[in-house]
């Protein structure tokens, strides 16, 4: 594929703090699928459509490896870095077919309806526990911290086995890893550090598994028929990558969803008038809110979207936060509205790489949700919404900070 000097750098900036970046509207009027350059001057396609995103991501014909020399990152990364990132992709998000049958299929088990909703009730006791101390030690508070990093944290650690009295270690290296303007040197040093950390973790649950999810996996994988699934560089990859999708998504839902419903009291009214629509304000909040934008995949054949042909090679970009408020899709997309049926949203991807922690998430926001209005019916932003840190800097869009009072 071959640009001029005139199409859009991705990725773009937003404007204001609840909806995608102006430049997609402008993307989505010429069509589902246009040209655009990442930062590092590589062409991509970007698709912005919402029939096609999920086209897209469905395709057998399209690869997540990163390991690709035309896959495209958001960051300039050289050979040496991109061997580093892959040390925690190679397990899951960039595997292909059959690789990532045979991985997901042994990992599924513990994301199931039933497992999480046998984790409900500890995730209310931890979420009553928050705000409980948030309440004993009275307003202000800052929200972020107090309870939108520490109820999934809490979540993904018990469930790994990792100690959460560690997790300075693991949120700060997570924030550089995923921050656009880490430099090279320290997003590969805070990467070379999470894996060694999770390296020592994992030797000691292969010697001693233990019931949590990593020694349960390790155990049914030695049990595979076919031999093991997981190597031990797998396994270390794979706890890497579950801790920081396991709390840094759903800690910025949980943050910015407060926000939103609080510059929104007409939709907040809803939810506390009924709360039987907090499932569906969830939803809706993933869907308005788009925390990650956008999903990065190769094209190994030559296929067809939208009209376009995108050649065999050619790096593809698909736009969750234009495919979420593309108005074929949603009625009246650029509105926020908790009573909208939006499952069929794509913020948790689609196809086979579609979020395995989906139901978890879910589990996490419905309770904080359903919890934080009933106990704390007073509760406001303590400052103007300008003063609040939004992640600018970041692949996954939040809040640094949420300063509250009630």
């Amino acid at each position: 594929m071959t640009i001029d000097h005139d199409v859009p750098l991705f990725p773009m900036p937003r404007t204001t703090p609840f909806d995608p970046p102006e430049g997609y509207a402008a993307l989505s009027a010429q069509g589902p699928v246009s040209r655009g350059v990442m930062a590092s001057g590589q062409p991509i396609w970007l698709i912005t459509g919402h029939e096609h995103v999920r086209r897209v991501l469905a395709d057998p014909r399209v690869s997540s490896s990163r390991r690709h020399d035309a896959f495209p990152l958001v960051a300039e990364a050289t050979p040496e870095m991109r061997a580093k990132l892959s040390l925690f992709t190679d397990a899951l998000v960039s595997a292909d077919p059959p690789e990532h049958t045979e991985r997901r299929r042994l990992l599924i088990t513990e994301f199931t309806v039933r497992r999480v909703q046998a984790m409900q009730p500890r995730i209310q006791e931890i979420v009553d526990e928050r705000i409980d101390a948030m309440v004993a030690a009275g307003p202000p508070a800052d929200l972020f911290t107090d309870l939108a990093l520490s109820v999934p944290s809490l979540v993904i650690c018990e469930l790994l086995g990792v100690p959460y009295a560690e997790r300075d270690f693991f949120q700060g290296r997570s924030r550089v890893m995923v921050a656009q303007t880490s430099s090279e040197a320290d997003r590969g040093r805070a990467t070379v550090e999470m894996y060694g950390y999770f390296d020592k973790l994992v030797s000691a649950k292969q010697a001693d598994p233990g019931d949590d999810l990593l020694g349960r996996l390790i155990v049914r994988d030695g049990e595979s028929p076919g031999g093991r699934v997981f190597d031990h560089r797998l396994l270390v990859g794979l706890a890497t990558l579950l801790l920081i999708a396991g709390h840094e998504t759903t800690s910025n839902v949980i943050s910015l969803g407060t926000l939103a419903l609080l510059r929104h009291p007409d939709q907040l009214a809803k939810l506390t008038a009924d709360p039987s629509l907090v499932s569906g304000t969830v939803e809706e909040l993933l869907r308005f809110l788009s925390i990650v934008e956008a999903g990065f995949r190769v094209a190994t054949d030559d296929i067809e979207v939208g009209g376009t042909v995108i050649r065999a090679g050619d790096a593809l970009v698909t736009v969750a936060g234009s495919a979420n408020r593309d108005g074929a899709a949603f009625e009246h997309a650029d509105e926020l509205d908790v009573t909208r049926s939006a499952r069929h949203h794509v913020s948790f991807g689609y196809g086979i790489h579609q979020c395995l922690g989906q139901n978890l998430a879910r589990t996490e926001l419905e309770v904080v949700f359903r919890t934080l209005f009933r106990r704390m019916p007073g509760l406001r932003i303590a400052v103007p919404v300008e003063e609040v840190p939004f992640k600018d800097d970041s692949t996954i869009y939040g809040v640094n900070g949420l300063p509250v009072t009630w």
